[in-house]
């Protein structure tokens, strides 16, 4: 069973069609209750940084996700949900995260291009170990939408980067806990495969 992470913000749809599609049982978690029952997690976020904190305060669900983490079962964070994992970001001011991984979220350097980054973009994978690349090759396209980006300050947790005016983390990954900038919902054959590498660790 794959707990999807329900907490208010964003259509979580194409998340729970991707994960349907690896063959994996889905329960849409909307109480902190019903998470340690599961036996894996997947945090999506959309939107602002601030937004999503404040709701997944809201709901009451900080706790639980930290819990959840804490228990060793694989948790995935999507997006904003991988940003949420850090200490903090700077996207509209500064906002507290869940400090799972020390460092900031900060708006992406890219002069000569448009922010936000809309659209397919290449990952490079700087740690073959990641369970998450089994079967996907390198520079595999993935779909992206976003404003910022996470800066590790232990550059070990990092398991793919990718260039958009500069070079920025977007895969993370430390023991348990995996997290992507890009949508891998979004991101057709490769982005499946990368969600049924994770349910394959539940």
């Amino acid at each position: 069973m794959i707990a999807l992470i329900d907490y208010g913000i964003g259509n979580l749809r194409s998340a729970e069609k991707a994960l349907l599609k690896t063959g994996a049982d889905v329960l849409r978690v909307t109480d902190a209750s019903q998470l340690m029952s599961a036996d894996a997690a997947v945090l999506p976020g959309v939107g602002a940084f601030g937004d999503c904190m404040s709701s997944l305060k809201s709901h009451n669900m900080t706790g639980a996700v930290m819990d959840f983490i804490k228990s060793g079962k694989p948790f995935l964070g999507i997006c904003v949900g991988q940003q949420m994992l850090f200490e903090k970001s700077f996207e509209n001011g500064e906002h507290a995260g869940l400090g799972v991984f020390k460092g900031s979220v900060q708006r992406i350097v890219a002069p000569t291009l448009k922010v936000p980054q809309i659209g397919w973009n290449e990952v490079h994978q700087t740690n073959s170990a990641c369970p998450l690349w089994q079967g996907i090759p390198d520079n595999s396209f993935f779909y992206f939408v976003h404003s910022y980006s996470v800066h590790p300050t232990d550059a070990t947790v990092v398991a793919a980067r990718t260039d958009y005016g500069s070079d920025f983390p977007s895969v993370i990954w430390k023991d348990n806990v995996f997290a992507t900038q890009f949508h891998p919902e979004k991101s057709q054959h490769p982005g499946l495969k990368l969600l049924e590498n994770f349910v394959t660790l539940a």
